[in-house]
């Protein structure tokens, strides 16, 4: 008798227990739904000379957006993507900035490529005190308490790719770069630090951004005879050199280039042919044997298309989503005074590795990575970093002072 009235009672309560975790579960799928969305702007060019390169960072900003929705969201509130299209005009660029900042309310802001747009954007977003995420790779000499740099600095990519070049290939060099401030401000630290290595200079010849003719330059390098060339060139103006080099029957056995601004997509967009057997250096490859990468490479692929390929740039993009959803889930806050200083103590298990903020700086701890191109459009691994190296914008050779007034002359004497 006592048996079936406990039995009775514990009935009562799995069933009332299960009734008020179905109503709470309601309410909480009702009031997540009723929550407004939260909005980001994506600023990145989808046409003119710098959208094969930057298109695809759009996608991977977009995988990042869905997978943190398809979880929750940032605390039951959606992310709405609003892209811009930047056109690759940095001026135009800092206009849609504003716009998403003062029309469009975003909460964050993902994109740029090339430094110029930066420069453009970075005080748009520092008047408003706003925030930006910039993937690329860059020339360093800059931080900003609005932005974080998902990219590597210098000293986490050209300057280890340039020493190692000059160790296993030779030090007769020649710099090939896009007339703007990266590959010049680029190309002086690789100066100093190889002149000090015993390194030669041969040549250097900036061309401008979206140049075809590349005819006279490959005439001076096949004339020149350097060991190696340091290339940093951006947009599709990269086509048109490894074309050049083609036609004149310069393979990479006789000259390797060391790239900055070539990845996986742009080997994919140019043709193994013309490609294989260069090298670039990043602080990811779709070739990376791990399994946070294979696992994201799978989830993009299933995305977007089994013959979508990844490269550094779209993971840094990835990664910047990533580590701002994870700051605001564990704030339940969009005050971005607190966000920022949340955000600079952030580490993430990325497809590349375990990357972490800079509180001093706004970037990430990264590690380097050499790539040699193959035949189906990815890398061999030939030099990783033993272990993630600090970002360093501002190299220690110099002081802050005397590199800013070295990029201001840069920046003034160009044309």
């Amino acid at each position: 008798m006592q048996n079936r009235y406990l039995g009775k009672i514990n009935v009562f309560v799995i069933v009332s227990v299960t009734v008020a975790l179905l109503f709470v579960a309601l309410l909480y799928v009702q009031y997540g739904r009723s929550r407004p969305g939260i909005k980001i702007g994506v600023l990145h060019s989808l046409s003119g000379t710098m959208a094969v390169s930057e298109t695809p960072l759009v996608d991977a900003v977009r995988l990042a957006v869905e997978e943190s929705n398809q979880t929750g969201g940032v605390n039951g509130r959606q992310i709405e993507m609003i892209v811009a299209d930047c056109r690759s005009d940095a001026e135009y660029c800092a206009r849609q900035a504003e716009k998403l900042i003062t029309q469009d309310g975003v909460q964050a802001l993902f994109g740029c490529w090339t430094s110029a747009c930066r420069k453009a954007v970075k005080p748009v977003v520092e008047k408003h005190h706003h925030l930006l995420f910039y993937p690329l790779q860059y020339e360093g000499l800059e931080q900003s308490p609005d932005i974080i740099y998902t990219g590597a600095a210098p000293n986490q990519q050209i300057i280890p790719m340039a020493l190692w070049a000059l160790e296993h290939k030779g030090k007769r060099f020649y710099l090939i770069g896009s007339d703007y401030i990266f590959p010049r401000t680029a190309n002086l630290m690789v100066k100093e630090i190889l002149f000090a290595q015993g390194g030669q200079l041969l040549g250097e010849r900036y061309v401008p951004m979206g140049a075809s003719d590349m005819a006279a330059v490959v005439k001076e390098i096949a004339t020149q005879r350097p060991d190696f060339v340091l290339n940093t060139l951006n947009g599709d103006s990269n086509l048109h050199f490894f074309r050049a080099l083609h036609e004149a029957g310069i393979s990479a056995s006789k000259l390797p280039v060391f790239s900055t601004s070539i990845a996986e997509v742009g080997l994919a967009a140019m043709g193994a042919d013309l490609t294989t057997g260069h090298y670039a250096a990043w602080n990811y490859f779709q070739s990376l044997d791990n399994a946070e990468n294979k696992a994201f490479v799978e989830r993009f692929k299933q995305r977007f298309g089994r013959e979508r390929v990844l490269d550094d740039p779209m993971e840094a993009a990835y990664i910047g989503v990533k580590l701002w959803v994870n700051t605001i889930r564990s704030m339940d806050t969009t005050d971005l005074k607190l966000v920022k200083t949340i955000l600079a103590q952030q580490t993430l298990l990325a497809p590349e590795g375990i990357v972490a903020v800079d509180y001093a700086t706004g970037h990430l701890w990264k590690t380097p990575l050499i790539g040699k191109a193959r035949p189906d459009g990815q890398f061999d691994i030939v030099w990783k970093a033993p272990q993630p190296v600090r970002p360093a914008p501002f190299p220690f050779y110099r002081s802050q002072v005397e590199w800013l007034d070295e990029q201001k002359a840069l920046t003034e004497a160009q044309p």
